[in-house]
C-alpha cells in the first residue's frame, strides 16, 4: 500500500491520525486512513502513541494486528471505489444489507481477501481472482 518497509507503512497511520487531531489539513489517502481508524476505537490508543510502532502482533498472542486489519479495509475501499473485481459493488451492497452494517460486510469480505492473499504467499503464486470472487459470492448466498 505505501511500501515494503513495515515502520514506514505504520508510521502513515500515526501520522494521519496526528494530523487529524491536531485538526491539520488531509491528503486523500490520509482523509481515507482516518476514515478506517474512526471506525476502529479500539486502537485510538495504540495510534496515540508512536512508541509502539515496533509492535509486533501474533496469532499465537491472541492478537489481531491493527494495521493489517485497517490496511485491508483500505484496500476493500479501493476494490469498491474501481469495482475491481467487477462483482465487488454488488456483493457489497447485498452483504451490508443482509447484514445491515456495511462495515461489518467489510469484515467478511476481507476474510476472503485475507485468504486469497494466504493462499498465494503459501503457494508463491499471483492472488487468484477468481477463487476470491467464488469467496465473496458465496457470502450473499
Amino acid at each position: 500500500m505505501f511500501g515494503n518497509n513495515r515502520n514506514e507503512m505504520r508510521q502513515m497511520f500515526y501520522s494521519a491520525w496526528e494530523n487529524f487531531n491536531n485538526k491539520a489539513s488531509l491528503q486523500p489517502l490520509e482523509q481515507m486512513i482516518v476514515g478506517v481508524i474512526q471506525q476502529h476505537p479500539e486502537y485510538h490508543a495504540l495510534l496515540a502513541d508512536n512508541n509502539t510502532i515496533d509492535r509486533d502482533f501474533t496469532p499465537e498472542m491472541g492478537q489481531t494486528n491493527p494495521f493489517l486489519h485497517m490496511s485491508m479495509h483500505i484496500a476493500l475501499q479501493e476494490q469498491l471505489s474501481t469495482n475491481r473485481p467487477a462483482c465487488i459493488q454488488q456483493v457489497h451492497q447485498s452483504l451490508a444489507a443482509k447484514l445491515g452494517n456495511p462495515h461489518e460486510a467489510e469484515h467478511q469480505l476481507m476474510e476472503c481477501l485475507g485468504q486469497m492473499i494466504w493462499q498465494a504467499q503459501r503457494e508463491q503464486t499471483a492472488p487468484n481472482e477468481q477463487h476470491y470472487i467464488d469467496c465473496i459470492q458465496q457470502l450473499v448466498k
